[in-house]
């Protein structure tokens, strides 16, 4: 709030701000903007229930994949460690990624064919959205850094990656995360929203909203850009300095079968990271992305890959496939005693 109060100062101390009074009395008596209608999924009354369909399975799907992953990780103490740690909170935030993002906002809409959403509805969207989504990138990079640990490090790794450490770099990603977000939606939701309330996207984010905002824009978009940038770009950058000396001590392994074990536990991380930077560097750092591309490519990175990345750990991991049919076998045994 103080850095936007000195930003608009510096702002309406300008020579050209100066002469906008008229303008500012004009924006006084209009209007105020309540609700936003989001054009972003087309509107075709014969597609709302197929689309309804499509997204409702891929959220339950997503909810259950993720809270089984982290059933798995509690229930197994063979999996009570720093890499399954780090999975467990990555499961929680994509479970409510998409919860409160995207989907079910979506699918309320599709259901009763409308695409309407209050203010605080869009605040809260684009608090969440930049709050879990800052949170996942800075988590990749932890796991990343345990990866490198546990790899180039072996016989330091307990006493690197104590719980302790472990405790305090998770919670690091929230406070930074919480901040990230809040900055930004403070910013977003100061200016004045009194004309169109249209949103050509399928759900609040900062770029779209602020096309209808009443006042200049300059320092928000600025803000924005180079916070939403900057923070994905030194993640990624990290991770690919992480990887480039995991690659390195792997290769020097003379052990066939731990360099098979360090690779497919780096592959599965390698996954999601590409799934989650691919979309964000397509969405935030092409700005003449067509709109036909950009609505796919945001879909994807908000809906498909929160769904995907249990499947992808689930599939290319032993350590969590054995614990998955242990916990089925259990069961079944269990049922067959009763």
């Amino acid at each position: 709030m103080f850095l936007y109060q000195i930003c608009q100062c510096w702002i309406c101390c300008s020579p050209s701000c100066r002469n906008r009074v008229p303008y500012r009395r004009e924006m006084a008596n209009a209007s105020l903007v309540t609700t936003f209608i989001l054009t972003g999924l087309p509107h075709a009354p014969e597609l709302d229930m197929l689309l309804f369909g499509i997204f409702l399975v891929i959220y339950v799907l997503t909810v259950v994949g993720n809270l089984l992953i982290m059933l798995l990780i509690i229930v197994n103490p063979h999996l009570h460690t720093p890499m399954y740690y780090f999975l467990s909170n990555l499961s929680f935030i994509d479970m409510w990624y998409s919860t409160v993002t995207v989907t079910p906002k979506m699918l309320a809409n599709l259901l009763v064919k409308s695409r309407v959403i209050s203010l605080d509805g869009c605040m809260s969207q684009v608090f969440f959205y930049h709050f879990l989504g800052c949170t996942e990138s800075l988590l990749y990079t932890v796991m990343v850094y345990d990866r490198f640990a546990a790899i180039c490090h072996p016989l330091r790794y307990a006493i690197i990656m104590n719980r302790r450490a472990c405790a305090l770099l998770v919670a690091g990603t929230w406070a930074i995360s919480s901040f990230h977000a809040t900055s930004l939606t403070t910013l977003t939701f100061q200016l004045p929203y009194c004309g169109s309330n249209e949103i050509d996207y399928f759900f609040c984010d900062i770029f779209p909203v602020v096309k209808l905002a009443c006042s200049n824009t300059l320092v928000i978009e600025t803000v924005s850009f180079t916070n939403i940038g900057l923070i994905p770009m030194i993640c990624f950058l990290l991770i690919v300095c992480s990887y480039l000396r995991i690659i390195t001590a792997v290769l020097k392994m003379r052990s066939a079968e731990g360099r098979h074990k360090a690779a497919s536990t780096c592959a599965s991380h390698l996954s999601v990271v590409t799934l989650f930077f691919g979309p964000c560097a397509l969405v935030y750092t092409q700005p003449s992305l067509s709109e036909v591309l950009v609505t796919p490519v945001q879909i994807f990175a908000s809906v498909i890959t929160p769904m995907l990345n249990p499947t992808i750990y689930t599939l290319r991991n032993k350590d969590v496939k054995g614990a998955l049919k242990k916990l089925v076998g259990g069961q079944m045994v269990s049922e067959g005693g009763h």
